[in-house]
C-alpha cells in the first residue's frame, strides 16, 4: 500500500521548490521587464488612425509609433504600442452616405458618428479599466481617430494619462481665433493646447467643436497639430494638408513634446540628444552692473543644462550703437563647451554704454545670421538686459527685420529677461517669435525650465500680415426670376465665395451673381455666401426664402440677411 505520508512530503518539496524557482526567477528578471511579461507595461501608447485606415498598417500609426519608439527604445520602461480596435469607417465618394451623415450629424450621428462613439468606448474602458492600474498612457489621434481622443478626454482618470495629441481634428476648438481680427493673428491669447498651428483664424473644426477642448483635469497634458491650410481643422479650404502630416514630420515634432513629458513623469535621465541650440545674448553696459552677476549665473544654469542634455549654446556681449563696441562673439555652437562658456562668461564686465537704449536689433540680428543652427532644432535666443532698444538699429535693422529673419530660420524664439518697466517694450518681439518676458527675477530658474523642457521647433501660430482682403460680403440686390428660382447680385471685392443653400454645398464661385434654381418653395431655404481666400474666411452672410407664392419679378426682403456660419465640406 502507497505510502500517503511519503508521498505529501514529496508533493510539499516539489511546490516548495517550484516556488523558490520563481522567487529566483523574478529576482533575476528587472522589474520593467516582469511588468511586460504581465501584459501591464509602464507605458502603453494607444493610436485612434483615421477614416478608412486599416488597423495596424495605417501610415499614420506607423509614422507615430516609429517617432516615439526610436526615442523609447533606449531607456528602462515596459511599454507597448496599439492601434485602437474600433471601426474607423471609412468616408468620401465610394461613402457618400456615410460622408453626408457625418456632416449633417457634425460628426455625433449617422454611421460616422457611432464610429466614433464606438472608439470612445474603446478607448474610456482601455485607460479606466480595472486592470494594470499602474500603467501609464500616451493618447493619439488623427481625423477621424482625433475626434475620438478629444470626446473621450473629459472621461478620462487624469491620473492616469501622460499626454493626449490630436492631428487634423474636425472637433477642434481655438477659441484665440474667433472673430474678424482675432488674438491669435496677433500672437495673444494662444491656447496652451496649441502646438502646431500655423492659421491665426482657426477656430472650430468643420464638424463643429468639442468645448472645452482641455478639460482642467487634462490642463499641461494636451496638444494639438493642426496643418497650414488643413481644411478639416483651419479656416482654408486644403485637402492635400489633411494627408501630410507625415511628410510634414509633424508626428516627429509631436514625438519630441511627448518624449520630454514621458522622461519627466517616470523621472528618466533622457538618453536621446537635445535638440536645441541656444545663443545668450548679455547687455554688458554699465547700467547692468547691480544685475550682471545674478543673470551670469542663470546664464550659466541654461548653458549648463542645455548641453549637459546634448544641446548646444553660444555666447555673445553687445552695447549701445554709439559705444565703439560691436557684437562680441564669446563662443558659438561648434566652439562653446562649458568650461569655455564659463570662462568666456566670467570676462564679461558691465561698462561703458552712452544714452538710455542698447544695439539688441543689429546684435540679434547678426547673431542669427552668423550662428549654423541645426535643421528641425528648437531655437531660443536668451536675451539679458536692463533696458530698450534702438530702434532704427545700427544698419538702419529694425524689429521687423529680426522677426522677419527669426520666423525665417523656423523661427527662434525670443527671451528676454529685463525689469518690469521694460516689459511692454519687448512684448512684440516676444509674441511674434513665440517667446517669453520675465521681468521677476525670482522667475529665472522657472523660464530655464521652460527652455529646456520645450520641444517644438514648429511655429504655434503664423501671425496675420495681409489685411486687404478682410471685407465683408456685400449683397447688392437679390430677386426671383421664376418661383423656383432666385438671382443674387453681391460685390466681396473679388474674393472666392462658397455657396451653400440650406446645409449643401453648390459649389465656389468668384462671380459676382448668382441663380439658384430648382428651389423647393414649399419649404423655408436658407441661402448662404461665405467670403473665401487663401489667408481669409470672411463674415457669411445669409437670405432666408420664406415658403411662399411669390409672384415672379416680386422683390425678396433683404432685411433677413443675418451672419451665419455653418459647417461647410466633407467629412474625414
Amino acid at each position: 500500500m502507497r505510502d500517503k505520508t511519503a508521498s505529501t512530503k514529496k508533493d510539499k518539496r516539489i511546490k516548495i521548490i517550484y516556488l523558490l524557482f520563481i522567487v529566483a526567477f523574478l529576482a533575476a528578471v528587472p522589474p520593467w521587464k516582469q511588468a511586460k511579461a504581465m501584459d501591464c507595461p509602464d507605458l502603453r501608447v494607444i493610436f485612434a488612425r483615421g477614416s478608412g485606415g486599416e488597423r495596424n498598417n495605417d501610415p499614420n500609426y506607423l509614422e507615430f509609433k516609429s517617432a516615439l519608439e526610436k526615442r523609447l527604445k533606449e531607456d528602462d520602461i515596459s511599454y507597448d504600442f496599439i492601434d485602437l480596435d474600433y471601426p474607423a469607417i471609412g468616408v468620401g465618394i465610394d461613402n457618400l452616405e456615410v460622408t453626408l451623415g457625418a456632416f449633417f450629424g457634425s460628426g455625433d450621428a449617422y454611421e460616422f458618428g457611432e464610429s466614433v462613439n464606438n472608439g470612445v468606448k474603446k478607448l474610456k474602458d482601455m485607460v479606466n479599466g480595472v486592470s494594470c492600474p499602474s500603467t501609464k498612457y500616451v493618447i493619439g489621434g488623427y481625423s477621424q481617430g482625433a475626434m475620438v481622443v478629444s470626446k473621450s478626454l473629459a472621461d478620462l482618470k487624469p491620473d492616469r494619462i501622460i499626454y493626449a495629441a490630436t492631428f487634423g481634428d474636425p472637433k477642434i476648438y481655438l477659441p484665440e481665433g474667433e472673430g474678424f481680427d482675432p488674438p491669435a493673428c496677433k500672437g495673444n491669447d494662444l491656447s496652451d493646447y496649441r502646438m502646431y498651428v500655423p492659421d491665426c483664424y482657426a477656430y472650430k473644426g468643420l464638424l463643429g467643436a468639442y468645448e472645452p477642448y482641455e478639460p482642467e483635469t487634462l490642463i499641461g497634458k494636451i496638444g494639438t497639430w493642426c496643418n497650414k491650410t488643413d481644411i478639416f481643422c483651419s479656416s482654408h479650404l486644403g485637402i492635400n494638408d489633411h494627408t501630410k502630416y507625415i511628410s510634414d514630420n509633424l508626428y516627429e515634432d509631436a514625438a519630441k513634446v511627448i518624449y520630454s513629458k514621458i522622461i519627466n513623469h517616470f523621472g528618466l535621465e533622457s538618453k536621446v540628444a537635445s535638440d536645441h541650440d541656444t545663443a545668450i545674448l548679455i547687455d554688458s553696459t554699465g547700467s547692468m552692473q547691480t544685475l550682471i552677476d545674478k543673470y551670469k549665473n542663470e546664464a550659466y544654469r541654461l548653458a549648463k543644462e542645455t548641453l549637459e542634455s546634448g544641446g548646444r549654446v553660444a555666447l555673445f556681449d553687445y552695447r549701445d550703437l554709439h559705444d565703439p563696441y560691436p557684437l562680441n562673439e564669446r563662443c558659438n555652437f561648434d566652439t562653446c563647451t562649458l568650461e569655455t562658456f564659463q570662462e568666456q562668461l566670467n570676462a564679461i564686465n558691465a561698462k561703458g554704454g552712452g544714452d538710455p537704449f542698447e544695439s539688441l536689433l543689429s546684435a540679434s540680428f547678426n547673431a542669427m545670421q552668423t550662428l549654423t543652427w541645426r535643421f528641425g532644432a528648437t531655437k531660443s535666443i536668451v536675451v539679458l538686459t536692463d533696458t530698450g532698444f534702438l530702434e532704427p538699429d545700427r544698419d538702419g535693422i529694425k524689429t521687423s527685420d529680426v522677426i522677419s529673419l527669426s520666423k525665417s530660420i523656423d523661427p527662434v524664439n525670443f527671451y528676454i529677461i529685463t525689469e518690469p518697466k521694460n516689459e511692454a517694450f519687448y512684448q512684440e518681439l516676444a509674441n511674434a517669435t513665440d517667446g517669453k518676458v520675465v521681468t521677476n527675477l525670482d522667475e529665472l530658474s522657472l523660464l530655464t525650465d521652460y527652455i529646456i523642457e520645450r520641444f517644438d521647433s514648429l511655429p504655434r501660430v503664423e501671425e496675420e500680415t495681409n489685411h486687404e482682403e478682410k471685407s465683408t460680403l456685400n449683397i447688392e440686390s437679390t430677386h426671383q426670376d421664376r418661383q423656383n428660382e432666385i438671382s443674387i447680385n453681391y460685390n466681396s471685392n473679388g474674393v472666392k465665395n462658397l455657396v451653400v443653400l440650406n446645409d449643401r454645398i453648390l459649389g465656389i464661385t468668384t462671380e459676382k451673381s448668382i441663380t439658384i434654381s430648382d428651389l423647393d418653395t414649399s419649404v423655408d431655404n436658407i441661402i448662404t455666401l461665405i467670403p473665401l481666400s487663401d489667408n481669409f474666411r470672411g463674415e457669411s452672410k445669409s437670405i432666408e426664402v420664406k415658403k411662399t407664392n411669390t409672384a415672379p419679378n416680386e422683390a425678396i426682403n433683404t432685411s433677413s440677411i443675418v451672419p451665419k456660419v455653418p459647417n461647410t465640406g466633407k467629412a474625414r
